[in-house]
């Protein structure tokens, strides 16, 4: 089953977490998971840049060492960038100390190639991260889940369907999952391209987490 919206009572249950942004301004939080990947996040900087959109992308740190020219360019054309781990990794199957040594070594990776003045930024891979473990990231880090879930990473989902739910369920201050990974490019090439001309049609913009502060 694909829950392409969170419920209401799943944002109550973990308020620390943010999960959209509240506003009442026609604005859109985008955001992609997984990269920096050749090609693929080159391919969304440039559907970004035609909108005048700024998104966060939450990076793996280990594609950050490997394509560190392609992180600075997301850095460079304006965009936040937030910590996924170093090697993608599921909290719900990782030890804690591993885990929390894993995000470390995201940060230091991401801290040298590039600074904000902003809390960092963090968001678990597959949403999944244990109690315990959350306990002393939430001191560091605002984490960041989600209020749209595009699926755009399934590889048995249409692309119509995709661009479908993700237009129908996103609303003002919505934080929306996209993914700039090799499994995901054949959707992107169709989704990402729509969603952002009919929303731009519509009067919305598009901003990074942070900005509207």
């Amino acid at each position: 089953m694909r829950f392409f919206k969170t419920a209401w009572w799943v944002r109550q249950m973990f308020p620390q977490y943010t999960w959209k942004i509240d506003t009442q301004q026609p604005t859109i939080y985008l955001t992609f998971d997984d990269g920096p990947i050749p090609e693929v996040t080159e391919y969304v900087l440039d559907q970004l840049k035609q909108y005048q959109a700024k998104a966060t992308f939450f990076c793996v740190g280990d594609n950050v060492r490997k394509h560190p020219d392609i992180y600075q360019q997301v850095v460079v054309h304006g965009h936040r960038t937030g910590n996924h781990t170093y090697h993608h990794l599921n909290g719900w199957k990782t030890e804690d100390e591993e885990y929390l040594t894993n995000i470390e070594q995201c940060y230091q990776i991401m801290n040298a190639a590039s600074h904000s003045p902003h809390k960092p930024l963090f968001r678990p891979p597959y949403g999944k991260v244990k109690r315990s473990q959350m306990k002393s990231l939430v001191t560091r880090y605002q984490v960041i889940m989600w209020d749209v879930l595009t699926y755009d990473f399934d590889s048995t989902l249409e692309p119509e369907v995709c661009l479908q739910k993700a237009i129908g369920y996103t609303t003002p201050g919505s934080i929306v999952v996209f993914h700039d990974s090799v499994k995901s490019i054949d959707k992107l090439r169709y989704v990402l391209p729509r969603y952002l001309a009919h929303f731009a049609e519509q009067g919305f913009g598009f901003e990074a987490i942070g900005d509207e502060t």
